[in-house]
């Protein structure tokens, strides 16, 4: 089967870096002794392929949120490549998308994919209502007609659980589980081929975050979107994802079937993280 993301050597350098940053760091530490730039994401390949749910694990600042932001285009790469090998897209599967021009980096973004931040302001306009914040993404996706667009954003608000009585009423108004859920339905509304959900459970409630992962659950095996699923959350990994990546230090440190990373992990680090949440 044809991956339908490849990513190879993705970099991310913060700082004026020396050029030679990803041979002077090592596992001990993400930061250049040379010239003291930060790795946030040093050397990352993968493949994702269709209707697969892979998972991305790491504490906070091993890079995991880096990397969901650089597929996304929200973030530009020092370095590396990645295809997107989508219909929807266009014929960019042989190309790599990061040196594509910001038009056709949004054509991809606007049409193949959709995220889901850890902080809904991050991708949601708090003062626009529920429905207007779909509908934004169905214009940027090509959308034109008004009453279109209002159906589609009321059955997406609907699927995801927010009462059609209150898609006229602005995110600030909404819990932070509504308001996870209203970010799923916006960044669902392109019908993207690859969603991206970066710590969609952090800072809710058990039965909250309960409700969102069966929403997700649900979702991905009616419409077979591929997932990246970001997580610090064991749990969250176990539950969503079928491959699991570890991420240490912008790295990735281990990988492999989900089941086997969590029951039989052989990378020390890895090994301190299961035991951690036992």
């Amino acid at each position: 089967m044809k991956p339908i993301v490849q990513v190879r050597d993705l970099t991310r350098i913060f700082g004026d870096s020396c050029g030679r940053c990803l041979e002077h760091v090592d596992e001990t530490t993400n930061i250049c002794p040379v010239c003291g730039s930060v790795v946030a994401c040093g050397g990352v390949s993968f493949d994702l392929y269709p209707d697969e749910v892979l998972g991305v694990v790491g504490e906070s600042g091993s890079g995991k949120s880096t990397l969901v932001r650089l597929l996304h285009f929200d973030w530009e790469a020092t370095g590396g490549a990645v295809y997107y090998n989508l219909q929807a897209a266009g014929s960019y599967g042989a190309v790599n998308a990061l040196e594509l021009s910001p038009f056709l980096k949004r054509q991809i973004r606007n049409t193949s994919l959709g995220i889901v931040y850890q902080n809904p302001q991050d991708g949601l306009r708090m003062n626009v209502t529920a429905g207007g914040n779909v509908a934004e993404r169905l214009l940027t996706a090509g959308w034109r007609n008004v009453g279109n667009m209002r159906a589609r954003s009321a059955m997406l608000l609907q699927r995801t659980e927010i009462p059609v009585s209150r898609m006229d009423e602005p995110p600030r108004n909404f819990s932070g589980g509504m308001q996870q859920r209203v970010q799923i339905a916006k960044a669902l509304s392109n019908s993207p081929a690859v969603l991206l959900l970066d710590e969609v459970t952090t800072g809710l409630d058990l039965s909250v975050q309960a409700r969102v992962l069966d929403l997700i659950r649900s979702l991905q095996r009616e419409l077979h979107v591929s997932m990246i699923v970001v997580s610090h959350d064991l749990g969250v990994i176990r539950s969503l994802t079928s491959r699991t990546m570890v991420m240490k230090h912008g790295r990735i440190v281990e990988a492999g079937l989900t089941d086997q990373i969590l029951e039989d992990p052989q990378h020390r680090y890895t090994q301190l993280l299961v035991s951690s949440q036992l």
